[in-house]
């Protein structure tokens, strides 16, 4: 069951028109940008809440949430994407700037860093260390998992979220409608 606790970080991002926006990005085999970011994010959650880090809670949910926020498919026939998987680590953090100018080092790191080893700087911090373990953790699921990430939470959100009285957005976990295909 996902908490309030996770919802409550990350509803301003992903409440969103541009975040929103890549729901209609198909990344991996399974699911959208959107669904893939907010698992790692879920997964760095879970990790801070059992292992902890010294990372602020926010601000490492925050880097996970954002680390592909290169806001275009890759899958379309630009030759401007065809190094996708070595650019867009610059290109997110560009776009996460222009949104959220106050990205600490450490968030900038973890975007920046992500797509270690198939880019060849490491990530500087423990936060970008772990992005980068459940980055590839969320992508071996989107490819050989079965998809339970959209369905499986779904019923447990919106139960907390409506005890708690929050105005929540049931589609959040629901892979969305939009042909992603």
């Amino acid at each position: 069951m996902i908490s309030i606790e996770f919802y409550r970080i990350i509803r301003d991002i992903i409440r969103s028109e541009e975040y929103d926006s890549m729901k209609n990005y198909r990344h991996h085999i399974k699911g959208s940008v959107y669904d893939h970011s907010v698992k790692v994010a879920y997964l760095c959650y879970r990790h801070h809440k059992r292992f902890g880090t010294k990372t602020d809670l926010e601000k490492f949910i925050r880097g996970a949430l954002l680390h592909d926020y290169y806001l275009y498919d890759w899958h379309d026939r630009n030759p401007a994407h065809r190094f996708h998987g070595f650019t867009h680590p610059k290109c997110a953090l560009e776009n996460a700037l222009v949104r959220y100018p106050d990205l600490t080092g450490t968030e900038r790191d973890m975007i920046l860093h992500h797509m270690f080893p198939l880019t060849p700087a490491p990530p500087r911090t423990k936060a970008g260390w772990l992005l980068c373990f459940y980055d590839k953790a969320a992508a071996l699921s989107d490819y050989f998992g079965e998809n339970k990430w959209s369905a499986a939470h779904t019923a447990g959100i919106s139960e907390e979220t409506e005890k708690a009285g929050l105005t929540f957005p049931k589609q959040i976990f629901i892979k969305s409608q939009t042909s992603i295909q």
